[in-house]
């Protein structure tokens, strides 16, 4: 039976605790509101130009350069998969899922026969595969900020992408990534970058944007519909990275409010149970004296 100051010092601990798991919860449900309402602003506008170029790509325009980008290599054979994580913990499962589903896509890819590489955003990602598959390793990009990093640095990654892609290291480049549902729902979801997924095109879940495809206006291009797509296909691979980053941010901190106020909960119910095993194990040591006192006082 653990004494009595054994028991004082581990409610201690475990306070202390629980004010450090609700410390956290409380930064995370603050940055939580900010980063959902970056995440909710940047699907718009990413969303409206994806549309904008796939009515762009019905007129099947071919060539080289940034079409390539559009049009594809022709082949399907070599895969850059891209996850998306944090780079910091406690935050639950959001990190597993996505080196699960990573790890799950992958050896799918290669019982098909296909060849696949990995540039990691995060450092959650990059430590996981440096253990299992250091070799498919390309490029990792860590210390993304509390913010979820900046456009600038969607630009890095974007022109990184597309530094391999034009070098002819790949055919096509998909992420996986935590996309914010609600502060304690992310959904696991895989996005082709490269080239632009036209016959599988996802549909949105967000209301905003089913209204916006209601719209069947006919746009006319100027100067010409090659002329645009040199320069929206870069910027496209640019957006869609940036707004990732900020899905998965915003996911983060919901996940981690959530994981912190499940944690405050078991601390709470730790420390009622130390609590009510301290106070029996105090009275059983008051009464064991009282039987001591009243059995000496009988002998005598």
């Amino acid at each position: 039976m653990p004494s009595l100051k054994d028991l004082k010092t581990k409610i201690t601990s475990v306070s202390s605790t629980k004010k450090i798991t609700s410390a956290m919860k409380m930064v995370a449900a603050s940055k939580l509101r900010r980063s959902q309402e970056k995440a909710e602003a940047a699907r718009p506008y990413s969303s409206r130009l994806e549309e904008m170029l796939l009515s762009l790509a019905s007129s099947r325009i071919a060539g080289e350069g940034v079409i390539r980008l559009l049009t594809g290599t022709g082949k399907q054979e070599r895969y850059l998969v891209i996850p998306v994580t944090a780079d910091r913990g406690l935050c639950g499962g959001f990190n597993s899922n996505i080196n699960r589903e990573t790890t799950k896509y992958i050896r799918s890819l290669e019982n098909e026969g296909k060849n696949t590489s990995l540039l990691t955003i995060g450092k959650k990602s990059r430590d996981f595969f440096n253990r299992i598959m250091k070799d498919k390793i390309i490029e990792s990009f860590i210390d993304l900020g509390s913010t979820g990093a900046g456009y600038d640095t969607a630009m890095q990654i974007s022109n990184n992408i597309q530094s391999l892609y034009f070098d002819d290291q790949f055919d096509v480049c998909v992420l996986i990534f935590n996309k914010f549902k609600s502060a304690i729902v992310q959904e696991v979801t895989q996005q082709q970058l490269i080239p632009l997924d036209v016959a599988n095109k996802r549909t949105e879940d967000d209301e905003d944007v089913k209204e916006e495809r209601k719209d069947n206006s006919i746009y006319t291009y100027e100067p010409d519909e090659a002329s645009i797509l040199q320069d929206l296909l870069p910027k496209n691979i640019s957006i869609q990275i940036f707004k990732i980053l900020l899905e998965s941010n915003a996911g983060e901190q919901g996940a981690r409010m959530a994981a912190m106020d499940n944690a405050t909960r078991n601390a709470g119910e730790m420390i009622d149970g130390l609590t009510l095993r301290y106070n029996r194990t105090r009275q059983a040591f008051i009464t064991k004296e009282l039987i001591e006192i009243i059995s000496g006082a009988e002998s005598v």
